[in-house]
């Protein structure tokens, strides 16, 4: 089949071409732009039946007037003294300032001494009511709006001024990421033509990938925000940038592969379309099975329940598919028409070198498979070890910069007031006839005296009087885990123990929101985790033909994830003290370094078959595997690294952890897992690596004898 699509590709390529060219401009034209689809509030994709969820669906009905996001103006001194009464005035002057000429967006901004003053008087806030989500634009520019007039209220005054809260950290989200991923872009970008132009020391080869990856990155933005718009979803903030990343990492694999081949055929004597037709035709069904195993990796995701996880994986899957057939068809009808040219002005195309490192890797892993196999699992296994110490972390603000105005303004609230004041959590009291003011009383009493509950505001009550809203203040951090604890657990059962008889409780607030994305993640990581392995096992057992080898293969990768989540739990909360990783880092590692790492296994062990299948016996056809595919890995793997690693000047924290941990994550299931130790237990096991399928015996025993002997010669 493959080389059926070699033969048809590079017999018309000037069609091919114009084709995917006229495609790109009618889907880029017709469909919305993916921000139009982009969400950066995580618990917004929370399922309808969990508790916040439906305690937001109550508040909507019981108080139609009070929805909406919310946000604190948080106001101190420039010297970090105790609020004069002067200063109190300004502050009550601000607040009228902000009422009198606010955007139709904002409900409006309460002040009052009484409530909104510190009790050591060194920070006052305001509170700010909008009238829509923290997603819609209207609020957003209101956010800026009134950002802009504090500031120019209070330049000739001796305050200061910031808002944080809901609303401002999802201005604040929106904007870090959108630099971000101009940031990685413009490296991702510098990388891969650096890196390119080091391997093929060619220009076109090097342009080769940008120019196929940003036509089909346009394809698959298109294409994810038509299915978006169509199907009625929304994406999460994260995807552009690792939508970014995943094209021209994965892309540029997936081209390297070919290339590489394509090259190894000129080097024997091919002319250049019966070398891109060799090249499609050896790496094509290899490269086809990794794209299915990160698709079916990514679309395993669409059985998750939290939606942030259940759009992502086939959005990503979306890019990769468009990616595929680039690569089989895009691509090599590029390289039919540029021939040789492609690797000009490097004659590197013209002679094979006369040795290699990874000659020389191979014939030390097919003489000593054993010791590559025990230090090999030794260096993972250590790494492993820091997985458990993992602790996820579901704090937004923690993974802004911390020269948001957002953070910086937390940072101020909490000088006056308990953490908790960022978002107060509601406690809702439900009841079918009117709440009893004594009954009501006594159940604020009780859940005011819940250790971890700072104060609990005045109730409000619906216009029918039968649901009650009790808003609550934490002592603790209102995303950290001793409050997502509290909320899910003591507070909610003494709240339900105290209600009224036949009144229903619900918790709802942004630290309910978030002990729900906690639970429903973990669910969810419960039931992909497995799905993904069996997957894994089926795509290797039908490529290979084979029982044992996939069951191996898949082993290892899941110990390089264990390795990289290891290393990466021990440097950010061992070195750099950090409460935990991002709540998304397996599930991101889970996609990469798993479903990666199956892919150059899946090219490791392609080679392997193929040289097998030339009667090559186990611990020579694994010095030749490491040899001819061991160079095309490690250079996909460098340069998927890179563009991870690129993360790592973002700005973000939490693209930060992402940018190591995955970066390591690629290093080790390339390097360790797939050029190393896929090749040593294969050729320590022999045929019956194979089993139920047997080998192509076609060489002599003597043969084999021989080149079994060269192997202990060299």
């Amino acid at each position: 089949m493959f080389a059926a699509i070699g033969r048809g590709v590079t017999r018309r390529p000037w069609l091919v071409i114009f084709s995917w060219v006229v495609l790109a401009i009618a889907i880029i034209a017709a469909a919305p732009k993916l921000a139009d689809v982009t969400n950066s509030d995580q618990s917004a994709f929370l399922p309808k039946t969990t508790e916040s969820a439906r305690a937001t669906a109550l508040a909507r009905t019981a108080f139609p007037d009070g929805q909406g996001a919310s946000a604190v103006i948080v106001v101190k001194r420039h010297d970090g003294a105790a609020l004069t009464t002067a200063d109190l005035t300004a502050i009550g002057g601000l607040a009228q300032q902000l009422n009198a000429g606010k955007p139709a967006a904002v409900r409006g901004v309460l002040f009052d001494p009484a409530l909104t003053v510190a009790p050591n008087h060194r920070v006052a806030v305001l509170a700010t009511q909008f009238t829509g989500p923290a997603e819609r634009q209207d609020v957003r520019d209101a956010v800026v709006a009134l950002r802009a007039r504090t500031d120019q209220a209070l330049r000739p005054t001796s305050l200061a001024a910031g808002m944080t809260g809901q609303a401002a950290i999802a201005v604040d989200n929106k904007q870090a990421f959108a630099d971000a991923e101009k940031i990685v872009t413009v490296v991702t970008l510098g990388l891969i033509v650096v890196l390119l132009l080091l391997i093929f020391r060619s220009p076109l080869a090097a342009l080769l990938p940008l120019l196929t990856v940003g036509v089909v990155f346009g394809i698959s933005t298109s294409l994810i925000a038509a299915a978006a718009k169509a199907f009625d979803f929304q994406v999460g903030q994260e995807l552009p940038t690792m939508l970014t990343v995943v094209l021209f990492g994965i892309g540029t694999d997936y081209i390297l592969f070919v290339l590489f081949r394509y090259r190894e055929r000129l080097r024997a004597g091919d002319a250049p379309v019966d070398a891109i037709v060799a090249a499609v035709e050896r790496v094509g069904e290899a490269i086809f099975s990794a794209a299915f195993a990160v698709i079916a990796a990514f679309g395993a995701l669409v059985l998750a329940t939290l939606g942030f996880f259940a759009t992502l994986g086939p959005a990503l899957a979306i890019g990769v598919a468009v990616m595929l057939l680039a690569a089989l068809t895009l691509v090599p009808a590029i390289v039919a028409l540029l021939g040789r040219r492609v690797f000009w002005p490097s004659k590197s195309a013209e002679r094979a070198p006369a040795a290699t490192r990874f000659a020389a890797i191979g014939r030390f892993v097919a003489r000593r498979p054993v010791t590559v196999i025990v230090a090999s699992l030794v260096l993972l296994g250590g790494l492993a070890a820091g997985a458990l110490t993992y602790h996820p972390d579901y704090d937004p603000i923690g993974q802004l910069p911390g020269s948001t105005e957002a953070t910086r303004a937390y940072g101020n609230l909490k000088e006056g007031f308990p953490a908790g004041a960022l978002n107060a959590t509601d406690v809702y009291l439900r009841s079918d006839a009117p709440v009893d003011q004594a009954a009501l009383g006594a159940f604020v009493h009780k859940i005011a005296a819940v250790p971890g509950v700072a104060s609990a505001m005045p109730p409000k009550v619906s216009a029918d009087g039968r649901t009650v809203d009790v808003p609550l203040v934490l002592n603790l951090e209102p995303y950290g885990g001793a409050a997502l604890d509290l909320v899910s657990g003591p507070l909610r059962n003494a709240a339900r123990a105290a209600a009224p008889a036949g009144a229903q409780v619900l918790i709802g607030g942004q630290t309910m929101a978030f002990a729900d994305v906690r639970d429903t993640t973990n669910r969810d990581l419960a039931l992909i985790f497995p799905v993904a392995g069996l997957l894994f096992l089926l795509i290797l057992a039908a490529l290979l033909r084979a029982v044992l080898a996939p069951v191996y293969l898949v082993g290892l990768v899941v110990g390089g994830f264990a390795a990289t989540l290891g290393a990466a739990a021990g440097l950010f909360q061992g070195a750099l003290g950090k409460p935990g990783l991002a709540f998304t880092i397996p599930i991101i590692l889970y996609l990469f370094v798993t479903a990666i790492g199956t892919d150059y296994n899946i090219l490791v062990t392609a080679r392997l078959r193929e040289e097998i299948r030339e009667g090559n016996p186990p611990r020579r056809a694994a010095a030749l595997a490491i040899e001819h595919a061991g160079p095309s890995v490690a250079a996909a793997a460098i340069i998927l690294a890179g563009t991870f690693g690129a993360l790592l000047v973002s700005g973000v924290p939490f693209f930060a952890e992402i940018g190591f941990a995955v970066t390591l994550g690629i290093v080790l299931v390339a390097f360790v897992v797939s050029i190393l130790l896929v090749p040593a237990v294969t050729a320590l096991l022999g045929d019956a690596a194979w089993w139920p399928g047997r080998r192509n015996r076609t060489a002599g025993a003597a043969e084999a004898t021989r080149e079994a002997g060269e192997l202990v010669d060299a």
